[in-house]
């Protein structure tokens, strides 16, 4: 026994002195590789080099061109830079230019649909905005003020004169709110929605425009606190959804042809269509069956002109009665067919409501012309063909119960967890990972806003995230001095933006190796996450970033995160694309290897021909 004692007491001393040891070892070796003579920061200051990050960039996001002041554009750069495109293109939209455009059918508005060049025809230069563009008016000034050389096309004062659309005044168009269907102004047209609709109450959050002209609607319903996803076509009037943007108003180029709408189902909780010029009565009520497709169950469709109020307006709209009676017999046929409720018809006005589920009427919707629609996802819309068949709702329990969950009414509905989630409808996310990545983007947000202090001011208005997953990114930002797109790539694993429309926020489906549905030069921040590592192997990251800078207005900011060797890569693009650039570190260290990206669109303009 007296043996094991004084074994025992050998062992715990001969612990305690090896402890000991190791511990003044790693103390020495830390003080002198911090003393700089041992080579832990020569390893770390060779890695910060290759990567060339940093934790604090400093750039400036300030705008500072004016249309007197136009700066030397003639940067030096390691890499060849790409020339500016030629003036011609400073309107430049890859997939709706005009010329390809008239090549394609005229029926169902095919040649008014999206039509993108072969690679070979793609453009590899810089879009140079028009000589004396300036940085827009702020909100809430650009709502009803755009500088006229920003989008000098006059077209649109002329058409729409006596219509109070838009004003030329000196070098600024003016927004005076009116509309063709509303010529006492937007405020008094939303009033008389408002007195069926429940506008102010939160329940009514997302709109969709259709044949929106230049979106005074959608400008006007922001005061509601509904964010109005408006679209046109690019047509006769000319620029109606540059104007859009410009204005600080959520629009893209669109049409309803014979293609999908590039979003999901049941996202909306209002559709709206003034005088839009759908032929709503034609091609079996097609056109009413997407509406219906992207109308939240208990959603509302307004159409407001022809054919609605005939008896007293047909003799302005010079068409025959019995032409517009029978117009609108139709309508009401479809809507019956749909299981829309008519809820007012009133001053050229008429608004219906949409179904809460399929169960109230089933019998109605087993009619022997028209078939439930066979889709293996709803989500599946990309370049996909409109049908003749009705989208059939998620299944429910009695009749009073809303098909795919009840929303809660907004703001409350923008954090609280999205019925699609709840349901468990959206593989690989659930409530809890859902909370997670609110929490995280609240996080990457304070670090944005500590490197770009103009965030949160009214500096950036329209907002793009290319990849906006479930949204958290937008609805960390989401005030009234802005807005964001958010856009879910087609090639994503898993579509979220169902969850995105049931938050309250806006967006749509896009393949980034086509170009955006929208002008040059129509947002001021664009936002990207682990973009260019989904499309590592599928288009070139040129093709990205130049779309990127076509739809970056002058001197607006860029800031993408992804891992450090795609971000490498596109920086060596971007500084070609004469960018100021800068990377970062990720917010919890150099060790992740996640980095940020910030960078600034240089201002450019057409050059003068004599220099």
């Amino acid at each position: 026994m007296a043996r094991n004692l004084t074994e025992n007491r050998t062992r715990n001393t001969l612990i305690v002195v090896v402890v000991f040891g190791l511990c003044t070892f790693f103390y020495l070796l830390g003080a002198w590789q911090r003393s700089g003579s041992g080579g832990g920061d020569r390893i770390q200051n060779w890695v910060n080099e290759q990567t060339k990050c940093a934790q604090l960039p400093n750039l400036n996001f300030e705008t500072h061109h004016r249309a007197s002041d136009l700066p030397n554009n003639t940067g030096s750069s390691k890499i060849k830079p790409f020339e500016p495109c030629d003036e011609q293109y400073t309107d430049y939209t890859p997939c709706e230019e005009q010329k390809r455009a008239m090549t394609f059918p005229r029926d169902n508005m095919i040649y008014r649909e999206r039509h993108c060049p072969p690679d070979k025809e793609k453009l590899y230069c810089l879009i140079p905005a028009p000589k004396g563009y300036v940085a827009p008016f702020r909100w809430p000034k650009s709502r009803d003020f755009v500088p006229y050389a920003n989008v000098p096309h006059k077209s649109l004062t002329v058409e729409k004169a006596i219509q109070n659309w838009v004003h030329y005044e000196g070098n600024v168009f003016r927004f005076p709110g009116g509309g063709t269907q509303f010529p006492q102004g937007a405020d008094t047209y939303i009033d008389q929605l408002a007195s069926v609709i429940p506008i102010a109450e939160g329940k009514v959050r997302t709109a969709l425009d259709t044949g929106c002209g230049v979106a005074s609607l959608g400008a006007y319903l922001l005061k509601k606190n509904v964010l109005t996803m408006s679209f046109a076509p690019r047509d006769n009037h000319e620029a109606q959804v540059q104007f859009a943007l410009e204005r600080g108003v959520p629009a893209y180029i669109g049409v309803l042809g014979s293609i999908k709408l590039p979003f999901p189902s049941r996202v909306f909780d209002m559709a709206h269509c003034s005088r839009c010029l759908i032929p709503w009565s034609g091609n079996d009520g097609m056109y009413m069956m997407e509406v219906d497709r992207v109308l939240r169950p208990g959603g509302y469709w307004v159409l407001s002109g022809p054919p609605i109020g005939w008896k007293i307006h047909y003799k302005g709209w010079k068409r025959t009665k019995e032409d517009l009676q029978n117009e609108q017999r139709k309508i009401e046929q479809f809507a019956e067919l749909l299981c829309w409720k008519k809820i007012s018809e009133k001053d050229g006005i008429a608004i219906w409501r949409k179904r809460l589920n399929d169960k109230s009427c089933s019998m109605k919707q087993d009619s022997p012309k028209i078939g439930k629609c066979e889709l293996a996802n709803d989500n599946d819309v990309w370049y996909k063909k409109m049908e003749v068949c009705i989208t059939p709702l998620p299944e429910v329990n009695s009749v009073s119960e809303v098909a795919g969950g009840q929303l809660e009414p907004f703001p409350k509905r923008l954090n609280a967890v999205p019925p699609r989630i709840t349901l468990g409808s959206v593989p690989g996310f659930s409530v809890q990972s859902y909370e997670e990545d609110n929490k995280l983007w609240q996080k990457h947000v304070e670090a944005y806003k500590k490197i770009n202090n103009l965030l949160d001011t009214r500096r950036y208005r329209n907002i793009m995230d290319m990849n906006a997953g479930l949204g958290s990114f937008a609805a960390a930002l989401e005030s009234p001095k802005l807005w964001v797109m958010n856009v879910i790539p087609t090639i994503a694993n898993t579509s979220t933006l169902g969850v995105i429309y049931e938050r309250g926020l806006i967006g749509m489906y896009h393949d980034w190796c086509e170009g955006f549905s929208t002008y040059p030069r129509t947002y001021d921040l664009i936002h990207s996450n682990a973009i260019f590592s989904l499309y590592q192997n599928k288009c070139k990251f040129e093709d990205i970033l130049l779309e990127m800078d076509r739809i970056l207005r002058p001197e607006g900011a860029v800031i993408i995160r992804d891992k450090v060797d795609a971000l490498v890569k596109a920086e060596k693009i971007a500084k070609a694309m004469r960018w100021k650039t800068r990377l970062a570190d990720h917010e919890s260290g150099p060790h992740v290897p996640e980095k940020i990206l910030f960078a600034v669109k240089r201002y450019r303009v057409v050059a003068n021909k004599s220099s």
